[in-house]
């Protein structure tokens, strides 16, 4: 009797399971969220102290000595993490966050951003954003975020072609009795944009009556559109964008529903009796040898 094909090629998988079992206890756990998460914010303070100059001459070998610190450790969370899933391996790489923070980690490791002190912190800043992971209502917001350029690309096109309009009007009307806010159309786009805010506005329009009376209808249009309208709607699109990232938050919580789940414990089950199969076939295999032929 042979041996079984498939056996050297999976003879591996019940410790691949029994590493990722391992490590998802560990990286479940809620030691180890708090452990990382204080990580983080050590490395956040870290990236503040560097800002004075007196205290990073002075503690100069300290605080090189702290970030490889707090590199290992990251780069020792990343590797549980990918132990994790080492019965899957395809699932770790589906995660955005998982993405996310094996680049961040591995980027550090490469020579010419070692070489680069500014990328360095750039990536070590990202580092913070880490903190989005272990907190779920910040989790919501930077989905919500994500999920809003779109329409935040379309409020910008439709606020930029409003700016250009107004800004053309406004060098018509007051180019040449106030050059230095609409002597140019880049200056009456600066003026306009810094309008949006209604900061000055009351000096804009006394200063706009001195021209022409049409400043009045001028700025309370623009005043009506870019402050009112178009503000609501991007509050429309933010909040439309942090709901559907809450409902697929939700969704991600969700327990299995009884069907499927009844399905997986029968997949788990049968998954057991192949491992038991295929544990037993060595042992089939040498009594097969020994017993002498007829």
């Amino acid at each position: 009797m042979t041996e079984h094909p498939l056996l050297p090629e999976n003879a591996s998988w019940p410790a691949r399971r029994a590493l990722a079992r391992w490590a998802r206890n560990v990286t479940e756990a809620r030691w180890f969220a708090l452990t990382v998460f204080v990580l983080i914010l050590v490395n956040a303070a870290l990236l503040g102290v560097e800002t004075y100059r007196g205290l990073a001459a002075d503690w100069s070998q300290g605080l090189r000595l702290a970030e490889n610190l707090c590199l290992a450790a990251f780069t020792a969370e990343i590797v549980l993490r990918v132990c994790a899933h080492a019965d899957r391996p395809r699932d770790f790489f589906r995660d955005p966050w998982n993405l996310f923070d094996l680049a961040v980690v591995g980027c550090a490791f490469l020579p010419f951003v070692r070489e680069n002190a500014t990328v360095l912190r750039l990536l070590r800043l990202a580092r913070v954003l880490r903190t989005a992971r272990f907190l779920p209502q910040l989790r919501i917001v930077m989905v919500a975020v994500a999920r809003s350029l779109p329409g935040t690309v379309s409020f910008l096109l439709v606020g930029a072609l409003l700016l250009y309009v107004y800004a053309m009007v406004g060098w018509l009307l007051f180019g040449h009795h106030d050059p230095e806010q609409y002597g140019s159309i880049g200056r009456a786009v600066l003026t306009l944009f810094l309008l949006m805010t209604l900061d000055g506005l009351g000096e804009a329009v006394h200063a706009g009556l001195e021209a022409t009376r049409w400043s009045i209808v001028y700025y309370a249009s623009y005043v009506l559109i870019a402050s009112f309208v178009l503000v609501n709607v991007l509050i429309g699109v933010v909040i439309s964008s942090l709901e559907e990232a809450r409902e697929l938050e939700r969704e991600q919580r969700d327990d299995t529903p009884p069907a499927d789940r009844d399905l997986l414990t029968r997949i788990a089950v049968a998954r057991r009796a192949l491992d038991e199969l295929e544990a037993s076939l060595p042992a089939q295999n040498r009594s097969t040898r020994r017993r002498p032929c007829a």
